[in-house]
């Protein structure tokens, strides 16, 4: 496919590969660096811990890969038509590996009596609800990237990334009492790789990519419909957007807005 001899392409991918073994390493680190695991303030910083990771990854890989860092955002942007089968397949491959890489990280840094590593877990619920819980706080998530960053709308107003990262803070107070919080696949999978516990892991990969989907279908069919250039959308999911790719050039028009729309 074109998009495959586009340097930017292949940057996009690097951008997600480095960004999310940031993000994991950040936001993992900060959930079990504490002795005190068990106290309430702990929900709090890890929910900002994730969210302001996610803000400050968004500000600073937006431009080149749109910053999604998710599986679930990746699945939503996919259905929603805005990225190619190929972007996407290589996106997800790409947040796989940086999360764990970054979680073989965090591991060889860890507190000797750290035996979890931020492995997600069901609390007291079962694994249908837990599912639930997963793709009701992703569907908010994904809701809000795709409100956020359509270049439709003329009233967005502050910073996107912020946005967005509020919304990931938002979904971890919201299910970290439930299931640990695994809105994202990708960073379930890379502990749960490392430390070989892979106990109820696909309520993490159903339940969001769920949530996601569902937050691309009603946002762009019922809330905000796109009708009038489907054929065009659907163009973009086999080929990607119409551009001239060449070996050093951009592709903008594949990267999802990261910024205030004026």
């Amino acid at each position: 496919m074109n998009e495959l001899k586009s340097k930017s392409f292949w940057r996009a991918v690097l951008g997600e590969l480095v960004g999310m073994t940031l993000f994991i390493f950040l936001s993992v680190a900060a959930a079990i660096g504490n002795r005190h695991n068990s106290d309430p303030d702990q929900e709090v910083k890890v929910s900002l811990a994730f969210g302001l990771s996610i803000a400050t990854l968004a500000q600073s890989l937006g431009h080149i890969s749109g910053a999604h860092l998710n599986p679930a955002v990746t699945l939503g942007m996919l259905v929603s038509c805005q990225i190619s089968l190929v972007r996407a397949a290589l996106y997800i491959l790409a947040q796989m590996l940086g999360s764990s890489v970054a979680s073989g990280i965090v591991y060889g840094v860890r507190s000797r009596n750290e035996t979890a590593l931020g492995v997600n877990s069901l609390n007291g619920i079962s694994p249908m609800q837990g599912m639930g819980v997963e793709m009701l706080a992703t569907f908010q998530l994904v809701l809000c990237v795709l409100a956020a960053t359509d270049k439709r709308r003329r009233d967005v107003a502050g910073s996107v990334p912020l946005a967005i990262g509020l919304s990931v803070a938002l979904g971890h107070l919201t299910a970290i009492s439930f299931t640990g919080c695994g809105i994202n696949p990708a960073r379930s999978f890379g502990p749960a790789l490392i430390m070989n516990d892979f106990t109820d892991h696909w309520v993490y990969w159903v339940g969001p990519m769920s949530g996601g989907v569902a937050a691309a279908i009603i946002y762009d069919f019922l809330l905000s419909p796109k009708t009038d250039d489907f054929p065009e959308r659907m163009r973009v999911l086999v080929s990607g957007p119409p551009t001239d790719y060449s070996i050093n050039g951009r592709d903008d028009a594949l990267v999802v807005e990261m910024s205030t729309k004026s």
